[in-house]
C-alpha cells in the first residue's frame, strides 16, 4: 500500500463514529509489529472510555497507549517520550488541538510514519480541527463510512443525541460517549435541533 521510502510521512484515518477507524488503526500497528517495526502509540488524555493507557475499538479490540495532554506543551512532549520508534500513531485525533498538526510535521520529518485517526466532523456535520488541516498535509488518506442506523445507506455523520432526541445545534462540541449518546448517520437522516 505505501512506497518504501527514507523518509517519513502522514496518514489519515477519518470518517464518522462507528465506521471502524480505530480498527483500521490497530490493523496497521499489527502489520507494522509483525514486520518488526518499533511503534508507539499516543491518545489524547479526554478519552478514557476503554481504560487509562489503552486504545480501543467498539469491538473490544485495544492497544497500550501512552496519555498526552491535549493541547499546549503536553503533545509536544510525545516527541520527548520516543525511544526510536519508527512508527507512530495517533488515535482520536479530534480531542487534541491543532498544534497536532505540528507535531505530526516534526515527527514526519524526523523520518517517522504518522498514522493519525480521529472523526472528521463535528455531531453538527461541521469540520472538526484538527483533522481537515491534518487530511490537507497527509500523504496517504482514508475516509471510511460507517452504516446509518435509520435507513442502512452508508453514513458520513455523528447524531448526537440527548435523552434518545437529536442534539441541539449550540450545545458543546466535545461530550465523549458512545451508542447510548451518538449514532452513525447518513446526511438526509442526520437532524439537529435549532428550537
Amino acid at each position: 500500500m505505501h512506497a518504501i521510502t527514507q523518509s517519513g510521512w502522514v496518514e489519515v484515518i477519518s470518517g464518522s463514529m462507528f465506521s471502524g477507524k480505530t480498527e483500521e488503526l490497530l490493523r496497521r500497528l499489527r502489520r507494522a509489529e509483525i514486520a518488526g517495526q518499533e511503534v508507539a502509540v499516543f491518545k489524547p488524555a479526554v478519552d478514557d472510555r476503554y481504560g487509562e493507557a489503552t486504545i480501543g475499538s467498539h469491538n473490544g479490540r485495544q492497544w497500550e497507549a501512552t496519555v498526552v495532554d491535549s493541547e499546549g506543551d503536553g503533545l509536544w512532549t510525545m516527541l520527548d517520550q520516543l525511544n526510536g520508534e519508527k512508527v507512530v500513531a495517533i488515535d482520536e485525533a479530534n480531542f487534541f488541538s491543532t498544534e497536532l498538526v505540528d507535531v505530526c510535521e516534526a515527527l514526519a520529518a524526523d523520518g517517522r510514519r504518522v498514522i493519525v485517526s480521529g472523526t472528521d466532523q463535528t455531531f453538527r456535520g461541521e469540520p472538526f480541527e484538527p483533522l481537515p488541516q491534518l487530511l490537507a498535509l497527509a500523504e496517504y488518506v482514508d475516509k471510511l463510512q460507517a452504516i446509518c442506523t435509520v435507513c442502512g445507506e452508508p453514513a458520513t455523520r455523528n447524531q448526537r443525541l440527548i435523552d434518545g432526541e437529536p442534539a441541539h445545534v449550540d450545545d458543546p462540541t466535545i461530550l465523549v460517549g458512545a451508542e447510548e449518546s451518538y449514532e452513525a448517520r447518513c446526511r438526509n437522516c442526520h437532524t439537529l435541533r435549532t428550537d
